[in-house]
This record gives structure tokens, C-alpha cells and sequence, in this order.
């Protein structure tokens, strides 16, 4: 393993850097995981695929954006990763800034194209920019760059994508229901009326400016709305005043936006975000760079406190930290001046950035590494702030890459960074800090030879490093370049499913949903071995009988839903066929089969169904009985001998005990759903006593849960008998039972998963209030686990709280 600390000036001697592989015990197992994805378009943009929280990938390509969806699936076998496929197609109306009024933009268009100055009419027949009619020029259809938002942004608590076209147009899209996508917000339009209102001019303020008849002004205005980069904050918190004076904390994110002028627009949303209604503000900030390339949000904490800014690379070379005034945000404080990072323009793009938080050993505080892709380098910033002040420390990693360096990756869990070259080289950086700064320990991952020669367009990680997923096209073969590139999103693995196992039990998320990345890992080691490893077993009871948090025991339920799975056979005939019934068959050409029509009654619907039944099993008689005739044929027959018996009893044998554990892996998972509903039931009753003070019939069955956990007289709970006795006191004896509304009869509560009444009428329940759902329309859960009911304007702000809860057995998103 090399390990490098130097400056910028240390090049490496050779033309192709070859550091040695890793010989420190610190090897990286690589694996690639099925399947390939082939993209149906070229990728386009810088940067063009992105990981977001919520285990959703995005690729930018010409004519959309692809989204692939990572899920853990419970009810499969097989052992290829699950990957659910959506797109958002590109806007066929190529984006109109605005620069003046519509009059006032066709005359200047006119003037400059038939201007006797070639330095204007040239440059603004080329630019597909200012002349959006120049049907000659090639399309600017497509996407350039994509980002997340952090989870919980949306009003199913999950990520938003901010999009940014070719053509300049920043779109907020929201994945609102399974399959299609909803653009909430166009930013670019907003940006353009609030410049419009002002005059174009930062501040009202400001010295007017010239007209849009000068061309230099009207290119002032273009590049005042044309987004170079944009990137999200992580969430924080305001405070909000009611009418009453009362103050109510709300969560609010940020979303900075880079321009070419190097102007920076900070959005500032409500969550969740809902639309142009949840906009909360939007200030400018003027970054003062020269040709910006790059954006990052900076954040670093000490003592208790958050510090927040804005990163921001040039083209050609300096970085620096902008300060941000966060008003009226809990927890935060601004720098008082900018920090200049790197300030030498040495004309080495900075291409992009990346920020980890961690802790210095030797210092004993927190510290921020920033990292970013300068050229074929790798430049580092170490920050933290001691009694001196802050302190920066910098350098640049040499010798990694002979070619510039197309994408960062970063793995905030585990602290490591990841850089790819368009060559197919992939670099993995881990930091190692000594007394004074930092020093970089590589290794060069190698993807799987049977991939062949490839070219890398881009890779991103996973939130809790489990996977890497790299955008790649056909490499050169003998020199030569292929005729045609087919793109493909390819998964390799960063880790063993031992240490994602490890690392599932130790984390301190307490959320399957969040890991879904490590959970795939495990899902396919117990697949391919069909059992639980003793180890991850024996580890699991005892965490069990140490802590016994709910979280675990929804880890020992994937444990064993997965082992279910892993022992069910594989059917011999795909699911989509239909079956063939044997009363749907013609029988030598006399039964015919006729279609049910309206106007035949029943009981000659019956006859016909049981003559037909009759029929096919004569016919099935018959057919065993020749079988039988053949049988007796062959055993007379000398030559071939009968089967052996001994095969088919130990087939048997088999198919007896894979069912008798198929039986003992069900009742073992029905014992940990039941733990977990009882939980879940006596944390709802809790609910029900905080939130009410005098009988009142709520939209939970109250008393149908307390009737149903006191069911079962081996259940013997302290905690859930003193908690029924309290709501059973303010009750008063009320039932308030829940009515049928088909027929009016009473649900009784006798089954956690649905209601059904005297007359027969079924009902789902709610898993997160336990009110039966009568009505056509519910939510369910992301792996189709459990159903939920929608909230209505009637319910409480406890119950809205409930509602909005994840899965109780999964911890999966509910829409």
C-alpha cells in the first residue's frame, strides 16, 4: 500500500502510474452483483449518476433521467439484486430565460443576428444560450446534472431530486406514488421573475444598469440564470411564530444553487415540500470566483454547535468557503469571512468536491476533510478549530491517476473516498491522520476481469458503503474504438456480508429501510447458503437478551423471512402462464365448452360445471389406469428393470423434512411478528392514554386492542397489564365498537391483520392504528408488507403523527 503526503508539485515520474495493490491485510473484496442495467440512452452531463438516501439511483442521460430503485425483497428467491426501474423524460420545450419582455427579446434577437459586428452576430448565432431558435445548432436536449435531497423531504418522508437540464431548466421532481414521477417546482422560472422584478440588479439598491440592447448586458442577464451546479443541505430547524405567539419548530432544507456568473441563489424550503407554497425564501450571494465549475455545502461541528457555508471551486483552480447567514436556524453559526482553501491559479479544474466529517484521534475534537478532483489530482483540506481559531491544513494526493479524475464518490459511514479516470481506473483513499495533518493510504480496485475493457463514466456509493455502481460503456479492443457504445449501470460489492451483518447490529440508525444496502448483502449470502450463519445467530440472541430493542427484532424477522425463501422450491412453470384446467379442456371433440352468458341461471351453470368435472376425471382415471398397464409391461419386460424403491422413499424423506422446517421457520415468524404487534399495540395504547382526557371514542378501537393482548393468557406483560388497566379506567366502561359499513354489525377484534363481521364482509386493518379500513383506497408499505388507512382532516394531530409512521415489521416508507 502507498502512502502519500505531499504537495502539488510532487508529479510522478512515469507516464502511467502503477502503484502496488494493497499488501497491508486491508484487501477490498470486489464481487460483481447481477444484473447489468442497459441504459436506452447515451449518459450526458458531468457527473451523471448519484445515490440518494433512500437507496434510489439516478443517471442523467440524453433524453431522461433513469431511476433505479434499490429494494431488499422478502417475498422473492432469487438471488439477483431487485431493482425497480423508473425514468423522467426530458421537456420537449426547450427552456426560455428571461431577459426582458417578449417584445423587448425579439427585437434584440433580430438586431444581434443581422449585426455588421461579426464578434456579435457570430457568437450569437453559436450559442445555443441566447439563440434558442438555431434550429442548425444540435440539440441542447437532455440532462447535465442531478442531485438529492436528504431524506424526509418529501410528504412521504423520502428523498427529492433537483434536475438540471442542458438547456439551463432546474426542476424539483417527487416520487409521490410507485411508478410516476411529479415535478413540484420550476426554479428556473421562479429565479427569473424575482431578477425581472429587480431590474435584474442584486438589490434595489444597486445602480440601474444598460438595456438588453447591449449585447454584453444580455449576456449578463443569460449567465445570471444559467445553473452550473446545485447541491442540498442537510435538514435543520426554525422556529416558526403562530398567531397565539406560540413558537412551533419547523424543518426546513436548503438548496444552493451555482451560477455561471458566479452568483449563488440559496432556496430555502419547508419540508415536506409540497410546491411552490412551501417556498420559504431565496437569497443571492456573490461568490466573487471567476468561472465557478463546482458546488458543495460545507458543515462542521464542535461543541454542540454547527457551522455551515458554501464551497465553491473555479475553473481554473482556487477553492474556497463562503460564509452563510442561517437566520432564525437552531443550532447554527456563520463564519465571519470567507476561507480561502486553494488560492493559486494554476488553470487544473476543480471538478469535484466532497466533505466528511470525522474525528481527529490526536486532537480529540471533530474535524472536516474536504476533498476534491483537481486535474489527474486529488486535493485535500483538513479543518478544525482549536483555541488558536480555525486551523487549515492542505495538500494534494499525486500518482493516482494518469488521466483527469471524471468522479468522487464518498463513504460517509465509513470515512473512505473513491475516485475513477475514464480508463476504468477506480482508486479507494482512506485518511489516516497524523499529529499535525493527514496522510492517504490507497488501494486500486480492479473490476472483475470477465467486464473486459471498459470505459468509466461515473461512479457513485451507497449510503452505508455496501455497493459501488458504476456507469460504463465498451472499452478499446486491439487498439480500436467499438462502432457502438452501449451504456450500462454495473454493481460491484465493497464489503463481505459478515461485516454488513456486523454492522447492521452495531448501527446506531435503529432502521432497517435506511440499510437497505447492507440488508441486500446479508439477503444474498443466506440465499446462496440457504441457512443463518451460527456466528450472526449466536451474536443476534445475545444482543437480544441485552438491549431486546424492536429494531433487532425486525432484524431477526428479515433473518428468517429470508431463510423461508431460501427453502421454497422454484416453480417449474413461470407464474405469468395461466393454468390448464381440466374443465376447460375438449374432450374428443363431444364437450364443448361454452362461454357463461348472463341469461343462463345458476343451476344449469352448476350442472354443466359438474358434468365437465366428471368427465375430466374419467378421463384422469383412464389415464392412470394405462400408466398402471405400462408399468406392469415394463417390470414383466427383462430387459428394463423397475425404479428403485429406495430413491423414492429418501425423496420423500426429503420433501419431509424441508417441509417439516418450512413449518418450523413459519411458526418462528410468527412468534416475532406477534412480539412485534403487541409492541407496537401497547405503544398505540400509550398514545391513546397521553392524548385523551375524558372518555371519547377515537379512531382507535381501544378497547379491541386491549382485549386482544390480553387474549392470550401466556402473554404476561407487567408493563401492558398496568398500561390496559389506565386506558380501561378513563374509558369507563365504554366499548366503542367499530360498525360494518356495509351491513352495520360489529367488527369484533379478533385478528390483527382484518376485521370480519357477522354477515361476512372482510376488512383490512391499519397496522399503525388498528382501525379497519373500509373504504377502496389505502396506502401500503414499500415491500407490500402491511396496509395503512390515509389520514383525513378529522384526526388529531396524534393520530396524523401515528399515520405517518413506518412499517412495523419492515421499517419501510408507507404510500
Amino acid at each position: 500500500m502507498a502512502t502519500i503526503e505531499g504537495s502539488y508539485f510532487d508529479c510522478p515520474s512515469s507516464s502511467e502510474p502503477e502503484p502496488g495493490p494493497s499488501t497491508s491485510g486491508m484487501g477490498i473484496s470486489i464481487q460483481k452483483r447481477e444484473p447489468i442495467l442497459k441504459l436506452q440512452h447515451p449518459v450526458s452531463g458531468v457527473e451523471p449518476i448519484a445515490w440518494s438516501d433512500d437507496h434510489r439511483i439516478s443517471i442523467c442521460t440524453s433524453r431522461n433521467i433513469s431511476v433505479l430503485e434499490q429494494i431488499c425483497d422478502i417475498h422473492g428467491y432469487g438471488q439477483d439484486m431487485v431493482i425497480h426501474r423508473t425514468s423522467i423524460a426530458a421537456s420537449l420545450n426547450s427552456c426560455l430565460l428571461k431577459v426582458g419582455s417578449k417584445k423587448e427579446v425579439l427585437e434584440c434577437k433580430e438586431r444581434f443576428a443581422n449585426s455588421k459586428d461579426l464578434t456579435i452576430s457570430q457568437t450569437f448565432m453559436l450559442d445555443r444560450v441566447l439563440n434558442t431558435d438555431g434550429k442548425a445548432l444540435p440539440s441542447m436536449r437532455g440532462f447535465k446534472y442531478t442531485c438529492w435531497s436528504p431524506l424526509g423531504c418529501d410528504s412521504n418522508g423520502r428523498c427529492l431530486l433537483a434536475a438540471l437540464t442542458l438547456d439551463n431548466r432546474l426542476t424539483i421532481q417527487a416520487n409521490l406514488n410507485r411508478l410516476q414521477w411529479l415535478q413540484l417546482a420550476d426554479l428556473t422560472e421562479l429565479y427569473g421573475d424575482m431578477l425581472y422584478e429587480t431590474s435584474f440588479k442584486h438589490s434595489r439598491l444597486d445602480a440601474p444598469r444598460s438595456e438588453a440592447e447591449n449585447f454584453s448586458e444580455y449576456e449578463r442577464r443569460h449567465s445570471m440564470q444559467c445553473p452550473v451546479r446545485m447541491e442540498w443541505s442537510s435538514i435543520c430547524t426554525t422556529q416558526q411564530v403562530k398567531l397565539n405567539n406560540e413558537c412551533l419548530d419547523v424543518g426546513t432544507v436548503l438548496l444552493a444553487v451555482l451560477f455561471e456568473n458566479g452568483d449563488i441563489a440559496v432556496w430555502q424550503f419547508q419540508i415536506p415540500f409540497l410546491g411552490k407554497e412551501s417556498i420559504t425564501s431565496c437569497n443571492t450571494i456573490e461568490s466573487g470566483i471567476s468561472s465557478p465549475s463546482v458546488l458543495s455545502w460545507w458543515e462542521y461541528e464542535h461543541s454542540g454547535r454547527k457551522m455551515s457555508g458554501l464551497i465553491v471551486g473555479s475553473a481554473f483552480g482556487p477553492v474556497k468557503i463562503l460564509p452563510v447567514n442561517l437566520k432564525a436556524v437552531k443550532g447554527y453559526f456563520t463564519l465571519r469571512q470567507p476561507v480561502v482553501l486553494w488560492q493559486e491559479t494554476d488553470q487544473l479544474p476543480v471538478q469535484s468536491i466532497r466533505c466528511l466529517s470525522l474525528y481527529h484521534p490526536h486532537q480529540k475534537c471533530n474535524c472536516s476533510l474536504v476533498v476534491a478532483a483537481r486535474g489527474p489530482y486529488v486535493f485535500w483540506c483538513l479543518l478544525l478549530i482549536s483555541k488558536a481559531g480555525l486551523n487549515v491544513h492542505n495538500s494534494h494526493v499525486t500518482g493516482l491517476h494518469s488521466l483527469p479524475i471524471i468522479s468522487v464518490a464518498a463513504d460517509r459511514q465509513n470515512g473512505t473516498i473513491y475516485t475513477c479516470s475514464t480508463d476504468g481506473k477506480i482508486r479507494k483513499l482512506t485518511p489516516i491522520f497524523t499529529d499535525v495533518a493527514v496522510k492517504f493510504d490507497h488501494d486500486l480496485i480492479k473490476l472483475p476481469d470477465y467486464l473486459g475493457s471498459v470505459r468509466v463514466h461515473g461512479i457513485a456509493v451507497s449510503p452505508n458503503g455496501a455497493y459501488m455502481s458504476a456507469v460504463t460503456t465498451e472499452g478499446m479492443n486491439n487498439g480500436l474504438h467499438p462502432v457502438n457504445r452501449n451504456f450500462h449501470v454495473q454493481f460491484v460489492t465493497l464489503m463481505t456480508p459478515e461485516e454488513a451483518a456486523i454492522q447492521l447490529m452495531e448501527s446506531s440508525v435503529q432502521n432497517l429501510f435506511k440499510q437497505v444496502d447492507l440488508m441486500d448483502l446479508v439477503r444474498w449470502k443466506i440465499l446462496k447458503e440457504k441457512q443463518i450463519s451460527e456466528d450472526l445467530q449466536e451474536a443476534l440472541n445475545r444482543k437480544l437478551e441485552l438491549n431486546g430493542s424492536t429494531y433487532l427484532w425486525r432484524f431477526k424477522l428479515f433473518l428468517l423471512r429470508i431463510v423461508y425463501q431460501s427453502l421454497q422450491k422454484s416453480p417449474s412453470a413461470a407464474p405469468w402462464k395461466p393454468s390448464q384446467d381440466d374443465s376447460k379442456m375438449q374432450v374428443g371433440g363431444n364437450i364443448e365448452v361454452e362461454n357463461c352468458k348472463e341469461q343462463q341461471g345458476t343451476g344449469e351453470k352448476q350442472q354443466k360445471n359438474s358434468a365437465l368435472k366428471q368427465k375430466g376425471s374419467r378421463k384422469r382415471a383412464a389415464a392412470e389406469v394405462s400408466r398402471d398397464s405400462d408399468s406392469e409391461e415394463l417390470s414383466k419386460d427383462p430387459v428394463i428393470e423397475p425404479e428403485d424403491d429406495n430413491l423414492e422413499s429418501g425423496k420423500e424423506k426429503k420433501e419431509e423434512s424441508l417441509e417439516e422446517k418450512l413449518l418450523a421457520v413459519q411458526a418462528r415468524i410468527e412468534a416475532v411478528e406477534m412480539h412485534l404487534t403487541r409492541e407496537h399495540m401497547k405503544h398505540v395504547l400509550g398514545e391513546v392514554y397521553l392524548h385523551t382526557w375524558i372518555t371519547e371514542n377515537t379512531s382507535v378501537p381501544s378497547r379491541g386492542v386491549c382485549d386482544y393482548l390480553m387474549s392470550d393468557p401466556s402473554y404476561d406483560d407487567r408493563t401492558a397489564r398496568v398500561l390496559i388497566g389506565h386506558v380501561l379506567k378513563k374509558m369507563n366502561k365504554q366499548t366503542f365498537p367499530e360498525y360494518c359499513s356495509l351491513c352495520k354489525e360489529v367488527l369484533p377484534f379478533t385478528d390483527r391483520r382484518q376485521a370480519v363481521c357477522a354477515n361476512g364482509h372482510i376488512w383490512l386493518r391499519c397496522f399503525l392504528t388498528y382501525q379497519a379500513c373500509q373504504s377502496l383506497i389505502y396506502r401500503r408499505c414499500l415491500l407490500h408488507d402491511s396496509i395503512a388507512r390515509h389520514a383525513t382532516a378529522e384526526d388529531p394531530d396524534w393520530i396524523k403523527r401515528l399515520l405517518q409512521g413506518p412499517c412495523v415489521f419492515c421499517d419501510s416508507p408507507v404510500f
